[in-house]
């Protein structure tokens, strides 16, 4: 009777280190470099990134007039050359091609 505490604590300890070992180890990634973008996909993430930045002005100046930080002088002044450079940017994004994404989903669905 008295080996039964001390072998039911090995147990335990085996039991938890058994079950921790995965956890324990570093993983082996396949690989830690990350996909390089073609040419192509970097100028369309280039032109959505600056689609959201106008964009995010454009909301952030209107929510600084709302909230009176401010005047109506300098939102007039401010609003239209951000409008201008959102719609360049939502422009530019409709006259290119679309994302390497898109064209593989949109050959997807014309497989029969």
């Amino acid at each position: 009777m008295t080996w039964a505490l001390p072998l039911a604590a090995v147990l335990a300890v085996v039991a938890v280190v058994f079950v921790a070992r995965p956890f324990l180890r570093d993983p082996a990634p396949a690989s830690d470099r990350l996909d390089e973008l073609d040419p192509a996909a970097r100028r369309h993430l280039e032109l959505a990134e600056e689609r959201d930045r106008a964009l995010a002005a454009l909301k952030e100046l209107e929510f600084d007039h709302r909230t009176g930080k401010v005047s109506d002088e300098d939102y007039r002044a401010q609003l239209g050359p951000m409008r201008r450079r959102a719609a360049e940017a939502l422009r530019a994004l409709e006259t290119r091609e679309p994302s390497p994404r898109v064209r593989v989903g949109a050959a997807r669905e014309r497989l029969p």
